[in-house]
């Protein structure tokens, strides 16, 4: 590159660096919102605080944490010290919901041993109680660092959860790799959800981005592996099973059961070494 044209193209640059937006604190915020959890769920902390001193004191500090650090984000629909209290204002109501997730997983996986298990390690819970924190944020107008949160725990989990996603009590993710729910997406109480599952929109112009495009699950319903839900007018009805790999654009009334029929066609030489041709 000649001095001339990088001359030039630093000018570009220059221009583009002074137009960005102030840098959000997203790690500080998120590295606070695992702290929350930490205290919430003591079997999440390096070491459990000793007393209701210990507790009262710790919540209080993130709270004013929270404050400073909602102090540096442009276009806050209240002020910092409001928003902040009235986030912490709700944990109590927040962890009584995550338990209530965490027991609904407990119930639904054979695998699972105790909450304890699935408070410590399970993706899924993980992902849900960020999300529900995220959600808080969200519902209380927060811009940009409720996204930022359930991006974090994109990468963390491979769980896509918009923070606009409305989340019913006694959500469970079981396993949870590749799952992808939409900002309109409505999910009721009891619902349970399998790795890969996408509540997503169908195409729709940018000006429609306003409206609902993502689907409706009513309670009790259970969608497995790599199912597909599209569209803000699908409506998977109460206690209905959508099975794996089913692709779904129209609403099923209560009782479905929705499954993928796959026909398997083999042909196969003499030598059994030779070609195996699957038609699914």
């Amino acid at each position: 590159m000649s001095a001339t044209a990088l001359e030039t193209f630093a000018e570009q640059l220059a221009r583009a660096h002074a137009a960005v937006p102030t840098a959000l604190p997203g790690p500080a915020f998120c590295a606070l919102a695992e702290q929350v959890l930490a205290v919430l769920f003591p079997e999440r902390a390096a070491r459990p605080l000793a007393g209701t001193d210990a507790v009262a004191a710790t919540l209080y500090h993130l709270q004013a944490e929270l404050a400073e650090l909602l102090a540096q984000v442009p276009g806050l629909p209240n002020a910092p010290g409001t928003l902040a209290d009235s986030l912490f204002n709700g944990l109590p109501t927040l962890r009584e919901a995550l338990l209530r997730d965490a027991e609904a997983t407990l119930a639904a996986d054979p695998a699972a041993q105790s909450i304890s298990e699935i408070l410590t390690t399970y993706p899924g819970f993980y992902a849900t109680a960020l999300h529900r924190l995220a959600h808080a944020l969200h519902q209380r107008g927060v811009p940009r660092l409720p996204r930022l949160l359930s991006e974090y725990a994109h990468q963390r989990t491979g769980i896509d959860i918009h923070p606009g996603a409305r989340i019913g009590a006694a959500f469970c993710i079981d396993h949870g790799t590749g799952i992808v729910i939409g900002e309109t997406a409505e999910i009721g109480a009891h619902v349970q959800i399998y790795q890969g599952v996408t509540l997503g929109a169908l195409s729709v112009a940018k000006a429609l981005q306003g409206l609902k495009r993502h689907p409706t699950i009513e309670d009790h319903v259970v969608i497995y592996a790599n199912a597909t839900i599209l569209g803000g007018s699908t409506v998977i009805g109460t206690y209905s099973i959508i099975g794996g790999n089913v692709w779904l654009t129209e609403s099923v009334p209560s009782h479905s059961r929705v499954y993928h029929r796959a026909q398997l066609h083999m042909a196969r030489q003499d030598d059994p070494a030779g070609e195996l041709i699957f038609s699914i």
